[in-house]
């Protein structure tokens, strides 16, 4: 679900709700302040792939704004309450079964979050213009350009040490410093997760392919909002479905699958202070949640 329609609120969600899987690794410092920020940093976002005109501006903030208070008011808590059901698990006995279905739950309330944002987005879809579809585009050709650079270069061996430092420094902001002895056997398990960045590229490709052909489809027929929402809702659904390719359904369950054994045996080798940081660094987003929750 990474995509123009659903990121802004996906994005923070994610990261909101990282400590259930293989989302644990994808987290950033920053998270909790851009989630605080996040009308801001939505309404930015978005306006770099598009361009929005003098008519669009102010609609788009409003709504944006009224998607995260509705977020802060009704998500948060449950979030809240996936953190609280990780900083009391027991780590010597969690199991891939056990974090696999925290990523099913992650993906229950993001998908919800689809759901309600759809119709906002479906009715900019309505107002886009034949150039802001053409900016949209050539923001995706830039930032795949940027991808290719990062995950299509070198040699097998070089992109397993990219995605080992990656996933260590991620490791590292949950859990603070590992022994050469723990770095060792994290860089065994991120080795054993299976690896395809060229498929990576064709799914990101196909699915910023299937967005655009969809925009312009919405531009040049002009169907009823209630129609535009059907269309991407069914868009999101294809899109998590991997528009069918079983090569590719394939290849993201098996990596979903190394992930959640990754993240186990990083739990399984962690030291009594190591997991004390852990909980701690759940503790934080817990205080800041339930403060945005209270405000909203």
């Amino acid at each position: 679900m990474q995509n123009f329609i659903t990121r802004p609120f996906y994005t923070f969600a994610k990261k909101a709700v990282i400590c259930g899987m293989a989302v644990l690794l994808l987290g950033c410092s920053a998270a909790r302040l851009g989630y605080s920020n996040g009308e801001t940093i939505s309404y930015w976002w978005l306006n770099s792939y598009v361009d929005f005109d003098s008519t669009q501006k102010q609609w788009v903030k409003h709504r944006i704004d009224a998607i995260f208070v509705w977020h802060r008011k009704t998500q948060l808590k449950e979030y809240v309450h996936l953190m609280a059901r990780m900083q009391h698990r027991d780590f010597s006995t969690v199991t891939q079964a056990d974090l696999l279905n925290d990523y099913r739950d992650v993906k229950t309330q993001l998908l919800h979050i689809a759901d309600k944002a759809v119709p906002d987005f479906a009715e900019l879809a309505l107002s886009l213009k034949t150039e802001q579809i053409a900016n949209i585009e050539k923001k995706f050709a830039k930032s795949n350009d940027t991808f290719r650079k990062e995950y299509l270069v070198g040699s097998a061996e070089e992109r397993q040490e990219f995605r080992y430092r990656k996933a260590l420094q991620q490791a590292q902001f949950w859990f603070g410093s590992f022994s050469k002895e723990q770095e060792a056997k994290i860089r065994a398990l991120s080795d054993a997760r299976p690896l395809n960045n060229e498929l990576l590229m064709a799914e990101r490709v196909h699915r910023q392919q299937e967005l655009i052909e969809l925009l312009k489809k919405i531009h040049d027929e002009k169907p009823s909002k209630e129609v535009a929402t059907a269309m991407l809702k069914k868009f999101i659904t294809a899109m998590d479905e991997r528009f069918g390719n079983p090569q590719h359904q394939k290849f993201f369950e098996s990596l979903n699958d190394a992930n959640a054994n990754m993240i186990v045996g990083i739990m399984h080798a962690v030291t009594p202070k190591q997991k004390q940081y852990f909980v701690q660094s759940l503790q934080d987003w817990v205080n800041d949640f339930n403060k945005l929750a209270a405000a909203a």
